[in-house]
Formats: C-alpha cells, structure tokens, sequence
C-alpha cells in the first residue's frame, strides 16, 4: 500500500473504514483478495513474489484488520531483510492485541525497510513504524498514511482526507463504494511547488503524488475499501488495475 486512508470512530455507522491503494510495479505477481484456507480465516491478497510472505493489507472473519505501506528512504537498504507483507499476515494470523503485537514487532523492526503498520480490533487502532519512536494508539478521527508517518501532511495525504471526509459525510451506513473508489482514482498530480522531496527524481515525485498512480512499469495494483459496522459485519471491494487500463473488481461481505 502506498496510500492508507483510515476512518477510526469518525462515524456513527462505521467503526472502521479503510480506504486504500497498492502502488507496486506491474510485473511483481500477487493474487487478488479471496478468504485463505487458514485459522482464522483471512480476507486479504496475497504477494507471490519470491522472498515474499503475507499481504498489504487484510481482514479476519472476526474483524481484525492490518494494513503496511513502505516508507520512501531512497539509499537506505537492510540486508537480507524480512519481508514487510509478514507483519500483517502475522498479526491476523496471531492471536495477540494490537500493543502485544506492536511490542513483539518493535523488537524484530530493524530486520526490516522502513514501513508503517496499522493493525486493529475491535477496540483499539495502533500504529508503528520501524522509522518513527515508538507504537502509538491513533486516536478517533480520520487519517491517513502513505510512504511517511502517518499523518504526514504530503499532498496525496492531505486531498485524501479532505476527500476521504466527504465521501464519509455520504455514506448514511449503506452507501454504495463508488464514490470511495472514485476518490482513489484520482490522478491529478500536486503542484511542483507541493511536492516532498524524498529523494527521488523530481519527474518521479510528481507522478507518485497523486492518490492514483500510472506509470508505464509501476502504479496502483489494487484499491481497496473496507467498512466495519457497529454490530462487527464489514463489508470490502477491492478493484485490482492493469498496466492497460483494465479492472476487475470483487465484492465480500462478512456477517450480512
């Protein structure tokens, strides 16, 4: 994931909404989400690359959802580092709370590139990155994350939330996901005077800042919406996208 928009009790229907695209290049193989013949059962993707070993983001069948974005640091490289996709696999496969989990990840965090992980219950929503102190709980609110701490106010970030509110503000508990889906769509560059500077070329700055990315070898794989209700049903749509324009899209819905 490079872009995590995240409605934590910021709505009276909704405990939890994700909103959030996948920037990977094309060629890297993944399957799409589907329910994982595991215990718990898990609703996620899967990344198929060699070396790899979890997913970007996922739901159990009992509603605790991770999610991980990398964090952008050009130059600097772990050796031989575990694979970022294992922290959410781990913790929807485990059966710790979010800072037990945290804690035990912390420990392991310098065998690993920079990332964010987002990981929730029912109760709380935590956040740590490998490249930012300590585990935070995230306070009620909307957020977002993409490849910086989270809240980082970087364009992307900030016209996903502003846009990401006013979906919200629309959605009466039983609205449709387009208008999500078409936030995430959006490919509108920020302004030059706008951008980050991370590290990056300039010409790659501007065409990673949009919340949707196209590239002819790199861009948004997959966007994905996840809405947790009051009485623990979810529902979740991810839209996977090719290098050609095409999409396919899959709707699941859990306890409804």
């Amino acid at each position: 994931m490079c872009l995590i928009l995240v409605s934590w009790h910021a709505h009276p229907d909704y405990p939890l909404v994700f909103a959030a695209n996948r920037d990977e290049f094309y060629a890297r193989e993944s399957a799409p989400v589907h329910w994982w013949d595991t215990q718990p059962p898990v609703l996620a993707g899967r990344d198929l690359a060699p070396g790899a070993h979890g997913t970007w983001m996922g739901i159990t069948a009992d509603g605790r959802v991770a999610a991980v974005t990398n964090v952008r640091e050009p130059g600097r490289e772990v050796a031989d580092p575990r694979s970022r996709g294992e922290l959410v696999a781990n913790y929807l496969l485990s059966q710790d709370d979010p800072a037990t989990y945290l804690e035990r990840v912390q420990a392991a965090g310098e065998q690993y590139n920079g990332f964010n992980l987002l990981v929730a219950d029912h109760d709380e929503l935590w956040w740590y990155s490998n490249r930012s102190g300590d585990p935070q709980v995230v306070k009620p609110g909307v957020h977002g994350v993409s490849n910086a701490a989270l809240d980082t106010p970087w364009p992307k970030v900030v016209n996903g939330i502003a846009g990401f509110t006013s979906v919200l503000q629309t959605d009466h508990g039983d609205g449709p996901v387009d208008p999500y889906l078409g936030l995430l769509a959006d490919d509108t560059p920020a302004p030059d005077a706008e951008l980050p500077a991370t590290g990056i070329p300039r010409e790659l700055e501007r065409a990673v800042s949009s919340l949707f990315i196209a590239t002819p070898e790199y861009g948004t794989r997959a966007s994905t919406i996840l809405r947790i209700r009051n009485d623990g049903s979810f529902d979740m749509t991810e839209r996977v996208h090719s290098n050609t324009g095409e999409a396919v899209t899959r709707d699941f819905r859990q306890g409804y």
